[in-house]
């Protein structure tokens, strides 16, 4: 092989290995670049207090509803209710009562929950839609006192028809009330019979709270204390009055002074009390 013949085939081999090269580069091939990436700056974490379990207005909190959950400082806004150092759950809660509805993982606030004796708890114990009113008593009227908050009441209303002879008649009015307070007594923990009653305040509807003012100014109003098992609902209550009001006006029958109850499927009618 002469010089001529090896310096071809050198050169071939050259523009080969570079044709090689330049498509490898072209098609993605080649080693990449190590490329120097900043690290992100740490965010920036505080615990706040957020609800473990749906909360509905009107409620107390317990301590286990509550619980503190770590939230990026960003995105916490002012009125959210931060940890400090030395602060619990069960303390910030306790005494409070819920003015707004909470989902479970939502963050707690002071503008929706309210301290049981301070200003705005009533408004935050009624349920929604219903009315709180108060009626002027006395401890005779309230079964000797022993009507506390959150008792079921019934509602009597007593009217003088006669005077010689004395003559009067009772009527129940409403039925299956809830009691808010007892004077401004909202929760009685010894359960102990109040020694002097000059008002209850009563959880009612718009029309039942209509239906009370009417009454209040026709005679005396009396509460009766329903048991706790007592399966007599206001809604049947309600129902089978409306019906004994409306056969009434109908047959011209007074039933004035009659209640219907409904209790087990089995239907009763008693007299309300009136004397002749």
């Amino acid at each position: 092989m002469n010089t001529r013949r090896l310096v071809v085939l050198l050169l071939a081999a050259g523009a080969a290995g570079v044709v090689a090269l330049m498509v490898r580069g072209f098609v993605g091939g080649g080693t990449k670049q190590a490329e120097a990436k900043v690290a992100p700056a740490p965010v920036a974490i505080f615990q706040v207090l957020v609800a473990a379990a749906r909360l509905d207005p009107g409620k107390p909190i317990l301590p286990q509803q509550v619980r503190w959950q770590a939230w990026p400082q960003k995105s916490i806004d002012p009125n959210f209710i931060r940890q400090t150092p030395g602060a619990t759950a069960a303390a910030i809660v306790e005494g409070m009562v819920v003015r707004a509805p909470m989902v479970e993982g939502e963050p707690v606030t002071f503008a929706k929950i309210v301290k049981s004796q301070g200003t705005g708890f009533m408004a935050a114990t009624i349920t929604p839609g219903m009315r709180a009113v108060s009626i002027p008593v006395s401890v005779a009227s309230v079964a000797g006192g022993f009507i506390l908050p959150n008792n079921r009441v019934d509602i009597n209303l007593t009217q003088v028809t006669g005077d010689n002879p004395k003559r009067g008649i009772t009527r129940t009015v409403l039925v299956d009330v809830r009691v808010l307070a007892v004077d401004q007594v909202v929760e009685n923990k010894d359960q102990k019979a109040a020694p002097d009653v000059k008002t209850v305040t009563l959880e009612l509807t718009p029309d039942q709270a209509r239906t009370m003012a009417t009454a209040e100014a026709m005679g005396t109003l009396t509460l009766s204390l329903r048991s706790l098992g007592d399966e007599l609902t206001a809604t049947a209550s309600a129902a089978t009055t409306e019906n004994n009001s409306s056969s009434a006006a109908q047959t011209g029958d007074d039933q004035s002074g009659l209640v219907t109850v409904i209790r087990y499927g089995q239907i009763r009618k008693s007299g309300g009390g009136g004397a002749q």
